[in-house]
């Protein structure tokens, strides 16, 4: 390996790989956490080919290596048993309000699953069709294999969802998805309250009785009460283990010797937390689904279009928390006391407005990926699958799934208007229809109400959404600029910034990719941008959080946080621009990254959006380096200005 014997000597400067509690890197520099610092041989370390310099700062102990640090991070890394620290930006904590935060945090975890949960889905969807058609009989040879085929997903999807949050909490998976495969183990799965009573078994006894959170106990634990629920299919019970399995994992390999950390931590963790997951997160969501089910039981009385409205609005919110759970005895009682069901029936247009909302966001988006995902969200949304399109589409960009709940709680409300109800717990999206029809009165208008309530929950959940968009600023427009129609221009305020007298008076042109305030590289408070060792140029100190690309060219890198962008011009100029001091911190928190690696880019489009108010409340700086790394092949000449707005002349590139 090329940087092989540079990576052993690394590992030996900093004190050997036992003096190493772990190791991350940013755009420049290898950042080392120490045992202890004093054994590192920094001037050493200086000495060596291959290193700028090293710095010691906020608890680090830094390296820096320039544009080659990441072939230097893999070959320390392989060169010593040293542990990482993943600086990808999925796996920040994710920023904006509490509900945002969990928008991001859910849609997060569901990302690497969506193209297989969308396939997955419209399987799921083929196959009632083909019943329908006749085509397939339920419950012979072929229905069994191609049903399993379309279902396992989602009856193990907290096997899938544990080891994605697993990720994202930085513990081990394998934990995560041997908590999660308790959850749904056959044995476990049969003590669910409506299999124990489908099965006719009677409770050891019953906790709270005559309260709302009235709960039968079939099985114990040391002497402990378990409240058993259905885990099948569920999001947020994994997700909150996941979580506190991460701090218990934390907490065991701390205390346990590392000779026998690789058996023991995994041993100790899955020891407390299935048990834990059980006793405390079952209950907790039982309890919140039977608070829901009396509380819609209640309004229902009250008024069945407003609860209608309520269902359609909520319903999706509830399907994410589970707490839908709670409503499913109610329409099972229902059915088997009244004949029929008033409460669950008023959630049916949601899955029409989530596809409604699909469409509009597939029409309106620029993003191919999202386009990709959209297809098969829409076709499964129709068959009534909707968790391809609320975690792969609609939550993500946020507006979309508020005007589908939107448009849900008009359908809700026409349902209840209309008094629809549901004779059998029959199939789901176009194929639930025959649910609602009363063999007694035949097609009445509490039957074609569900077609109205479908009908209308499309159209809104289209308009709606398409209406509101979504904030999704992945592609600039192209403009044509003064230097030919090939050219992507800067802005059209900044058209003036290259003129045709500039292009040929020199090689490039760096234009400023801020707005702010300009000042030299000697005054930034870091040694290696101060002391020009990674090359010449000039500060901005920004008063707006839009990166824009300097010069036409490519992106050779972007951090995974987005903090720092390496640009090459098509005249060769390598430019590097590093938002704040030492923000890799953040792992990406307030900053919104808008290109890849290996992109082409025009002077003036868009690359990051940060946060200013949040770098700096977090305690960073947000001077940014626009620095040319390769200017010692080049005379490079600064502006004498002090202010910068984005797109003027802000360094001269010569021969």
């Amino acid at each position: 390996m090329k940087y092989e014997e540079l990576a052993k000597e690394i590992i030996a400067g900093v004190g050997g790989e036992d003096n190493v509690k772990s190791v991350f890197h940013c755009v420049t520099r290898l950042r080392f956490k120490l045992e202890n610092e004093s054994k590192a041989q920094t001037e050493k370390l200086k000495g060596l080919d291959g290193i700028v310099t090293v710095m010691q700062s906020g608890g680090q102990y830094q390296v820096v290596i320039g544009n080659h640090v990441d072939e230097v991070f893999n070959a320390v890394v392989k060169a010593g048993n040293i542990k990482t620290e993943s600086m990808d930006i999925s796996d920040a904590e994710p920023s904006g309000n509490l509900f945002d935060r969990f928008i991001d945090l859910i849609s997060g975890i569901f990302t690497p699953t969506l193209g297989v949960l969308a396939a997955t889905g419209m399987i799921k969807g083929l196959v009632a069709l083909l019943v329908s058609m006749n085509v397939l009989v339920d419950g012979q040879n072929t229905f069994i294999i191609l049903n399993a085929a379309g279902d396992a997903m989602f009856n193990a999807l907290p096997i899938f969802l544990g080891y994605n949050a697993a990720k994202k909490f930085r513990s081990n998976p394998f934990i995560a998805m041997t908590i999660a495969a308790a959850m749904i183990y056959p044995s476990i799965a049969g003590l669910s309250p409506l299999a124990m009573a489908g099965a006719g078994a009677e409770p050891l006894y019953t906790l709270f009785s005559g309260t709302l959170f009235e709960a039968p106990v079939y099985i114990t634990f040391l002497g402990l009460p378990v409240i058993m629920m259905s885990y099948a299919s569920s999001v947020i019970p994994i997700i909150i283990s996941v979580y506190v399995s991460s701090k218990v994992e934390r907490f065991f390999t701390k205390v346990i010797p590392s000779v026998v950390r690789t058996f023991l931590v995994p041993f100790c963790v899955i020891l407390v937390m299935v048990p834990l997951t059980f006793l405390i997160i079952g209950p907790v969501a039982t309890w919140a689904g039977n608070l829901l089910g009396a509380l819609t039981e209640l309004l229902y009385n009250f008024s069945p279009v407003v609860t209608g409205v309520f269902i359609g609005a909520f319903w999706q919110v509830f399907v994410i928390f589970g707490l839908h759970w709670g409503l499913i005895p109610i329409m099972m009682s229902n059915l088997q006391v009244l004949g029929y069901d008033m409460i669950v029936v008023l959630s049916f247009a949601c899955s029409f407005a989530q596809t409604g909302a699909v469409a509009a966001v597939y029409l309106k988006t620029k993003n191919k990926k999202t386009k990709s995902l959209a297809i098969p969200a829409f076709i499964s949304g129709i068959f009534g699958v909707t968790e391809p399109a609320i975690y792969g589409v609609t939550l993500p960009l946020k507006r979309p799934f508020y005007a589908s709940c939107a448009a849900g709680a008009v359908g809700g409300g026409i349902l209840g208007l209309l008094g629809t109800k549901s004779y059998i717990n029959g199939g789901l999206g176009i194929f639930a229809f025959p649910n609602y029809l009363n063999v007694e009165t035949g097609m009445d208008m509490a039957f074609y109400g569900s077609f109205i309530a479908a009908g209308v929950g499309l159209v809104l959940g289209f308009i709606f959404a398409y209406m509101i968009g979504f904030k999704e600023d992945l592609t600039e427009p192209e403009l044509v600029s003064a230097g030919g129609p090939n050219q992507r221009s800067v802005m059209p305020e900044v058209e003036a910034a290259v003129v045709p007298s500039q292009v040929e008076a020199v090689d490039a042109v760096i234009l400023s990719p801020l707005d702010g305030t300009l000042s030299p590289l000697s005054e930034i408070d870091d040694e290696v941008f101060s002391s020009g060792a990674m090359g010449q140029g000039l500060a901005i100190t920004p008063t707006k959080g839009e990166l824009r690309s300097p010069v036409t060219g490519r992106v050779t890198t972007i951090f995974p946080t987005g903090h720092a962008v390496g640009l090459t011009s098509d005249e060769g100029v390598e430019v590097l621009l590093h938002i704040g001091m030492d923000t890799v911190e953040l792992k990406g928190q307030g900053f919104e990254a808008f290109v890849k690696s290996g992109e082409t880019v025009g002077a003036g489009d868009l690359l990051v959006r940060f946060d200013i108010d949040k770098i700096k409340a977090e305690g960073y700086s947000v001077v940014t380096p626009v620095v040319i790394t390769n200017g010692a092949d080049y005379r490079v000449e600064l502006t004498t200005a002090t202010t910068a707005t984005t797109g003027q002349s802000l360094i001269t590139i010569k021969d």
